[in-house]
């Protein structure tokens, strides 16, 4: 899994933020108060995001409702967890990952680690 281009992540953040199914125009529209852009190449895009599972849509009438497929949460989540396991040396890049927390970050690292503690080691 890789990143999002910056249209698609446009379109991604739109739909995640709706918390609902939108159709193209719905989009379209939310990106227009921003930029000048055609309705083919956000029915393009939402194309290709459903191609790469990141959507689900169904037909209506001759249009489709989109969907995400997952929270913005989990997708982000799972980018990092396909990083970590392709870094050569899992260890260091944490280490480096963790140099680089702000204090903001690291707090909320540490939440987390008290909602969801590391698995026993056995």
């Amino acid at each position: 899994m890789r990143g999002l281009g910056d249209l698609e992540s446009a379109i991604m953040d739109r739909l995640w933020s709706y918390r609902r199914p939108a159709s193209v125009r719905d989009v379209l529209e939310d990106l227009r108060r921003e930029r000048e852009i055609a309705y083919t190449t956000v029915m393009t895009v939402m194309d290709k995001l459903h191609t790469k599972g990141l959507l689900r849509r169904k037909p209506v009438g001759r249009a489709y409702i989109y969907e995400v497929v997952a929270t913005k949460e989990a997708y982000t989540a799972e980018l990092m967890r396909n990083t970590l396991a392709s870094s050569g040396n899992q260890a260091a890049t944490l280490v480096h990952f963790l140099e680089r927390l702000t204090p903001q970050e690291a707090e909320a690292l540490d939440a987390a680690l008290k909602v969801y503690p590391l698995r026993s080691r056995t």
